[in-house]
């Protein structure tokens, strides 16, 4: 995982350094991805609770995605006084066991005074100890993202840039677009493109320089144009309507333009709340995994799904896409589980919550979750 993390590292910086030579290699007419599945189960292991984590074959490239994450003040000030390694220390062996680890920063780092809801400023460490545990990639196309205005944006960039952080969904200049939207990726011999746009923004934008990608189909088309030359198209929209548990009709719609053009997989983000899964032909469509850290206090809202892709590479075949799996996850607050705050595996033994009403009310929601969902039904049909 670390040395994936250097190679993507410096081939960003190179990309950034060189322009014109990636965009030559970019260019490069490569082969459609396959769509065939591997005939499993439609999903696994949702339940019993149990969740047995397959370390990825060496012939299997694998990819962990989680949801929102968050930086309400309430996380940022329990960060100055604990700093932030409980936040993803129950998760990491998943996120740094992962080939490609794959986090929503639903904030701008605009700098101090670090602020939170309505209008998110995070702390620049909390980029960087994401970075440390494992992440490879940030989406940072959401409706926060110009919460501070296009100076925040233009300081989410350069901090991104200034310390080797790779990141899809906004870009600080036409050349720069070119080169991140789509974000094309060589992972242990796998072209991995990554495409992720919002919705809106909460507020602007004002000025064209620097941009968000906005769910625009005329916008969204060029880069699913040039996404096509990989193996896999990883689609992330920035969609749907807050707390509502099921998809809406724009969503679905939408959805099924992209796998049109060319997704092979749409994951979806800013609901905060799990939403249904279902396939659009051969493309696994995850409308909405959660919260993966936030401060937010519905229990709804404390729960995610974390997604995990594995695609398998055969000797003179095309690159096979597994089945998804998942795995229920809980955020707690601090004193629950740890001083601070922890995104932790529904499985964690209730031996380990401090709070025993804490593990109750995860219990209670996984369970009503699930079942509101009924994942069994709403996966590959039978």
């Amino acid at each position: 995982m670390a040395s994936v993390k250097r190679l993507l590292c410096i081939a960003f910086c190179c990309v950034v350094a060189f322009p014109a030579a990636a965009q030559r290699l970019s260019e490069a007419r490569v082969g459609a991805p396959l769509r065939e599945q591997a005939g499993l189960p439609a999903m696994e292991s949702l339940w019993p609770l149990r969740f047995d984590f397959l370390n990825p074959k060496p012939d299997t490239v694998s990819v962990f995605v989680v949801g929102d994450i968050m930086s309400h003040r309430a996380v940022s000030k329990s960060a100055e006084e604990f700093g932030f390694s409980s936040f993803f220390k129950h998760l990491a062996d998943r996120i740094a066991g992962a080939d490609l680890a794959i986090g929503n920063m639903e904030f701008p780092l605009a700098g101090k005074p670090y602020t939170g809801y309505p209008a998110f400023s995070g702390p620049d460490e909390y980029a960087q100890y994401l970075s440390d545990i494992g992440f490879d990639v940030f989406l940072t196309a959401n409706n926060h993202i110009l919460d501070k205005g296009t100076a925040g944006l233009r300081r989410t960039i350069d901090v991104l840039e200034r310390k080797g952080l790779v990141y899809t969904g906004i870009a600080r200049n036409a050349q720069a677009d070119t080169l991140v939207n789509p974000l094309l990726l060589h992972v242990r011999g796998l072209r991995i493109a990554i495409v992720n746009f919002t919705y809106g923004t909460n507020t602007g934008p004002w000025d064209p320089w620097p941009k968000v990608n906005y769910m625009r189909k005329k916008e969204i088309l060029p880069m699913l144009k040039r996404a096509r030359q990989a193996d896999l198209v990883l689609v992330f929209p920035h969609w749907g309507t807050e707390y509502q548990l099921h998809h809406d009709k724009d969503q679905e719609e939408m959805a099924r333009w992209l796998v049109e053009n060319g997704a092979d997989v749409v994951v979806g983000h800013h609901p905060h709340v799990i939403q249904d899964v279902e396939y659009i032909g051969d493309a696994p469509v995850v409308y909405s995994l959660g919260n993966a850290l936030s401060n937010q206090n519905d229990l709804n809202s404390r729960l995610e799904l974390a997604l995990t892709l594995r695609v398998v590479l055969e000797e003179d075949q095309a690159p096979r896409l597994l089945e998804p799996s998942f795995e229920y996850i809980w955020c707690t607050k601090p004193g629950m589980v740890e001083d601070s705050y922890a995104a932790v595996p529904v499985s964690l033994p209730d031996s380990l919550w401090r709070v025993p009403a804490d593990h109750r009310d995860m219990m209670a929601t996984y369970r009503k979750i699930y079942e509101e969902n009924h994942y069994a039904g709403s996966g590959r049909p039978h």
